[in-house]
């Protein structure tokens, strides 16, 4: 049994939301960690017996990516930049996320990875930075419509699971 290497859980974000093709970018660059929070919901009662139950009711999942250097001409800085230019709020600020588990390739075809697709809310948190860039640091806060399927990371193309959708 091998551990898995981090760079092999890859995650994606949705950086064209309003047009009718979605065009994901890979977080990574100059992140040193990013951590998906699940944040469940847990809830411990006590009966009368003294024996005790819990049970977790809810999950607020969410990330952070910080830093987030700022690249001219690279998508998700366009994206982030149009959030702070024009202070978008409500649907304006949702978009898709793919994760991509890069140590289970499908039979299909290579190049095609079990993936699992939400939609989610990005939350700019400030912007600026020091002297070694640009920086515009950002929470992704999942919509909890997480759907299986495939990733082709040629193509940057989600397709959907015909049975089995669900996390």
């Amino acid at each position: 049994m091998a551990k898995i290497e981090r760079k092999f859980l890859a995650h994606y974000i949705n950086v064209t939301p309003s047009t009718e093709s979605e065009t994901y970018h890979r977080l990574g660059k100059d992140l040193e960690e990013y951590n998906v929070e699940l944040s469940p919901e847990v809830n411990t009662r006590k009966n009368i017996l003294g024996e005790t139950s819990t049970d977790i009711s809810s999950y607020e999942v969410s990330a952070s990516v910080e830093p987030y250097y700022a690249n001219k001409g690279d998508g998700l800085h366009a994206f982030l930049q149009d959030i702070i230019d024009n202070r978008k709020v409500l649907d304006d600020v949702k978009t898709d996320t793919v994760e991509v588990h890069l140590w289970e390739e499908t039979t299909e075809s290579s190049g095609i990875f079990v993936a699992y697709k939400e939609s989610a809310i990005i939350e700019v948190s400030s912007y600026g930075g020091d002297n070694t860039g640009y920086q515009i640091p950002f929470n992704v806060h999942y919509c909890g419509d997480r759907v299986k399927g495939t990733f082709n990371v040629a193509t940057k193309a989600f397709t959907p699971a015909t049975s089995g959708i669900g996390g």
